[in-house]
């Protein structure tokens, strides 16, 4: 088989001796009377059930299988939805009802009892320490990392220096994240904040139904739903630093399975595998919750990793941000290093208001 180059690679890539073994059963399959030994095939891919997450799960197959056709045609892949308790309850705030790791908990316990033999994920949507047995085996090629504006009305005119100012005194933003929270009360303290989760649409109905003046979402994931011409301002990472993990799909398999680890390898993006370490290393000496407000953004540029970090109080009156420079190599060791400095100059008083239930 020809070499394939992938978008975020200049050395073509060869297909792994897993994927090449998974194509091999994939055929055997196909011309066996009886059912075939080794891995039992298809390969079981679990994912939420929302649009986005099923957009996301078959683009993480496409990628794969574009190295082997033969995988696709054969059928090697199911997908397999999981309703989780984090797009179940949407009454709630994540920090109120477990953290964001409820988007991912039935998930790995389908990972673990072998129900399933992949997870794919949003990154940010992904707990920092994974539970035990399961590893985060890929990280796929970056879409926008950047926060996008949605307004309710949709003829005021908005100046992308100061995109905030196109809101009116008071209005409501409907929100569910405490960064985006923080972020926007530091610039316009006047502005209301009114809890509003669910998938991308609902959010976006919900708006238009009158719920809240403007609502923000991520910008890769209208740009994966083909809803990119609703996005009224693009913000500036320097305006509204985004998520740790914001815009990477993260693929987690168990640890034990050496043989799938093999074969995801072909398809990792090393740039998103280096700025993913550096963000969630940040997030994790933080100790980084739902109701942290928190921003890791990491991007590569002339072979230098720049991450820039920042800590706020929900209610925006305190907001420090940081930023640190090194070799892609050290991702882990700067995401720690800046989360102390940060840590050292953030008010006692920010860290004990976040842990208070």
């Amino acid at each position: 088989m020809n070499g394939l180059k992938l978008p975020f690679m200049n050395a073509p890539v060869l297909p792994s001796d897993a994927l090449q073994r998974v194509a091999a059963e994939a055929v055997r399959r196909s011309h066996a009377a009886e059912p075939p030994t080794g891995r039992k095939l298809p390969l079981r891919v679990g994912s939420r059930a929302s649009p986005l997450a099923l957009v996301q799960t078959r683009n993480f197959l496409t990628r794969l299988t574009r190295f082997c056709p033969v995988l696709r045609d054969m059928g090697a892949f199911q997908e397999y939805q999981i309703s989780t308790e984090g797009d179940r309850n949407q009454a709630q705030r994540l920090a109120e009802i477990g953290g964001k790791g409820l988007f991912a908990k039935e998930i790995h316990e389908a990972l673990v009892d072998g129900r399933i033999d992949f997870a794919v994920h949003s990154l940010k949507d992904l707990e920092t320490n994974l539970p035990p047995g399961i590893v985060l085996a890929c990280t796929l090629k970056r879409e926008d990392a950047r926060d996008a504006l949605i307004l309710r009305d949709r003829t005021v005119t908005v100046d992308p220096e100061r995109p905030y100012d196109c809101l009116p005194e008071g209005a409501l933003i409907g929100c569910a994240s405490v960064r985006r929270q923080a972020q926007m009360l530091h610039v316009r303290p006047d502005l209301r904040f009114g809890l509003l989760r669910g998938n991308v649409q609902t959010r976006l109905d919900k708006l238009r139904a009158g719920a809240c003046d403007a609502t923000l979402l991520a910008l890769a994931g209208l740009r994966r739903l083909g809803m990119e011409d609703r996005v009224d301002v693009v913000l500036e990472p320097d305006q509204m630093l985004p998520a740790s993990g914001q815009g990477i799909v993260g693929v987690t398999v168990r640890e034990s399975d050496l043989e799938l680890r093999e074969l995801l390898s072909a398809i990792e993006d090393p740039e998103a595998r280096a700025v993913s370490t550096a963000e969630r290393a940040l997030l994790a000496e933080l100790d980084g919750s739902c109701r942290t407000p928190i921003g890791g953004y990491a991007r590569i540029e002339m072979g230098v990793l720049k991450l820039s970090g920042l800590i706020a109080s929900e209610d925006g009156t305190f907001l420090l941000r940081r930023e640190i420079e090194g070799a892609p190599f050290d991702a882990a060791r700067m995401g720690t290093e800046l989360a102390d400095e940060l840590r050292r100059d953030t008010p006692s008083n920010i860290f004990e208001d976040m842990r208070r239930p």
